[in-house]
């Protein structure tokens, strides 16, 4: 896969559509991930001295708060695509998107500009619906600064199986794209300049009393963004179709519950001083070479 190709049988018009589409709260799942995904901030020395939090909605509002509050002398920026968000969560009141993410306190997060830099960029659950990851893997690089370090997490190909089978036995078009493997994910990385990667995985395991509660809950986890699923409007018929197939064909925990599995991928990178190739100088910013220097003395 190379940079400008997009990922084999994502549908890009219907990914952005899904974040741009206007959510009113993060997914329990998502946020979830981010709080397991935060346990992981103790493998590191030392604790960001500023980090960007990509697409906050998608990524968890009260993982944000949660972030805030564990890294309290950090300055926060936040980068979302739909360029509604930020009046949403300065209009909001209470515990509200705005109270959630900081907006009016005295380490209220900004956005983040093109040239923005920060020691932690964190992205929980937003690989696994982006159509030209190699390309958003550049760009968070480029936020990065050296010796900072990326942390994110996304569904791996083993999500969703229970789902795909019984879908594939019907000979229905499947319910979700296919998502990338953890290797490739270490590789595209590297390929993108990073350093170290590190990826790990596990899965989660949701049981439901019905097909009608699975489903709902997945509608709000995201769209079947696959570039083959079925395009026209589908009628309360299909709806009742799908739920008795699943009813009777969806697999079953000990208890009688339908199960439904998750394979969650989490992973960091480093962001290195660039290496000259042989026979060349190398060039560093005095942005870079201060960072290398607060680096060495920590």
């Amino acid at each position: 896969m190379t940079e400008e190709t997009p990922v084999p049988g994502l549908d890009p018009v219907a990914a952005r559509r899904w974040l741009l589409r206007e959510h009113a709260t993060s997914p329990w799942l998502n946020e979830e991930v981010a709080r397991r995904m935060m346990d992981r901030l103790q493998w590191f020395r030392e604790p960001p001295a500023s980090w960007l939090h990509w697409e906050p909605l998608v990524g968890g509002l009260e993982a944000h708060r949660s972030l805030t509050e564990r890294l309290p002398q950090a300055r926060c920026l936040v980068s979302a695509e739909d360029p509604r968000v930020p009046g949403r969560l300065q209009g909001r009141a209470g515990r509200s998107l705005r109270s959630l993410l900081g907006w009016g306190s005295s380490r209220a997060p900004a956005v983040a500009g093109p040239d923005a830099r920060v020691s932690m960029l964190w992205a929980n659950m937003v690989l696994h619906q982006e159509s030209r990851p190699q390309s958003l893997l550049r760009r968070w690089h480029g936020h990065i600064d050296v010796g900072g370090f990326l942390m994110f997490s996304c569904l791996g190909p083993d999500s969703l199986g229970e789902l795909r089978a019984v879908y594939q036995e019907q000979g229905w078009p499947p319910p979700a794209h296919s998502f990338t493997d953890m290797h490739d994910w270490g590789d595209m990385l590297v390929q993108a300049g990073f350093a170290e990667p590190v990826m790990d995985m596990e899965r989660i395991v949701l049981t439901y009393s019905s097909a009608a509660a699975m489903l709902d809950e997945l509608r709000g986890f995201g769209r079947n963004l696959a570039a083959v699923r079925f395009r026209s409007l589908r009628g309360r018929g299909w709806r009742t179709r799908l739920e008795s197939t699943l009813e009777r064909h969806g697999p079953r925990d000990g208890q009688g519950r339908l199960t439904l599995g998750f394979e969650i991928i989490y992973g960091h990178a480093f962001k290195s001083a660039p290496r000259p190739r042989q026979g060349e100088s190398q060039s560093v910013s005095v942005d870079e070479m201060r960072a290398m220097l607060r680096n060495r003395r920590a």
